[in-house]
C-alpha cells in the first residue's frame, strides 16, 4: 500500500466523525462526463457554452434547447456507482462517515447505499411541474420529447440548481452542521472552483483535511494530506474497520 493511502487509512481508522465533500471527479470514474470539460462536442452540437445553457435565464427563454442539452449530457441513467461511491457507503454503514456533501446531481451515492447525502446542486432524479408541482422521475424526462409537459399542461423542471439560482437553505444548513462537527474532512474529485459550494470548507475546524484530486485546488496548501490521483483508485485500496459490522 502506498504511503498516501497508508496515511489516509490511519485517519479513517482513528476517527469516527468523517465527512466527505465531492465533485464531478467522483462521477467521471463512472463514465459521467464533466460538462465543464472542453471535449469539442459542445462546439459541434450547441450554439452556447454549457454554463449558459444551464442557467435559469436560458431555461426560461430557450427551454427546448435546454432540454436538448440536458437529455444528451446530464441524464446518464445507465451509470453505476464506482469504488469511491461504494467505499463511502461502506464507511457510513460502519459508523465512520457522518455524511456525504456532493456537488453532483446523478444520485450515485444513494445508488451505492449512502443514506445521509446532502445534494448541494439537487438531483436529476427529482423533477416537478412548475404549475401543479407533480413529481416526475428521471426516466420520464429522458424519454419525453421536446419540452416535457405535465398532464396539467405545465412545464416540468428538474430539481437541479441552475446558474443564477440559490442553493436550498435546508441542504446548506445540514452540510454546514455536518462539516462543522467533523473530525476529518475528505475532499475528493473537485477543483473547488464553484461557489458558494466550495465555501463550505470554511466551516471545517476538525483534526485533518484530506484533498484527493487529479489537479491542483486553491486549498492544497491547507491540506494535511494531499493526494493528486483518481479518487476511485485511492478508495479501492482502503479497508473499512468501523464500529458496526
Amino acid at each position: 500500500m502506498e504511503q498516501d493511502v497508508e496515511k489516509l487509512q490511519e485517519l479513517v481508522d482513528q476517527y469516527d466523525r468523517i465527512v466527505f465533500f465531492g465533485g464531478a471527479g467522483v462521477s467521471t470514474e463512472s463514465g459521467i462526463p464533466d460538462f465543464r470539460s472542453v471535449d469539442g462536442l459542445y462546439n459541434q452540437k450547441y450554439d452556447y457554452p454549457p454554463e449558459t445553457i444551464l442557467s435559469h435565464t436560458f431555461f426560461m427563454r430557450h427551454t427546448d434547447e435546454f432540454y436538448r442539452f440536458y437529455r444528451d449530457k446530464m441524464l446518464a441513467l445507465d451509470a453505476k456507482p464506482n469504488d469511491a461511491h461504494k467505499k463511502l457507503a461502506e464507511m457510513e454503514d460502519a459508523g465512520k462517515l457522518t455524511g456525504v456533501v456532493t456537488q453532483n446531481i446523478d444520485g450515485l451515492h444513494q445508488a451505492a447505499g449512502s443514506k445521509h447525502v446532502m445534494e448541494l446542486h439537487g438531483s436529476v432524479h427529482r423533477n416537478y411541474c412548475m404549475k401543479c408541482h407533480k413529481f416526475y422521475d428521471a426516466s420520464y424526462m429522458l424519454h419525453s420529447a421536446g419540452v416535457p409537459k405535465c398532464e396539467c399542461g405545465g412545464v416540468i423542471k428538474p430539481d437541479v440548481v441552475l446558474y443564477e439560482e440559490g442553493l436550498d437553505n435546508e441542504v446548506v444548513s445540514d452540510a454546514i452542521r455536518t462539516i462543522a462537527e467533523a473530525e476529518v474532512m475528505i475532499v475528493g474529485g473537485t477543483s473547488l472552483a464553484v461557489y458558494p459550494a466550495a465555501g463550505l470548507l470554511d466551516y471545517f475546524r476538525g483534526k485533518a483535511l484530506v484533498l484527493i484530486n487529479k489537479g491542483a485546488t486553491p486549498q492544497d496548501r491547507n491540506a494535511d494530506l494531499l493526494i493528486q490521483k483518481p479518487i476511485g483508485q485511492i478508495f479501492s485500496q482502503m479497508k473499512v474497520r468501523g464500529n458496526r459490522t
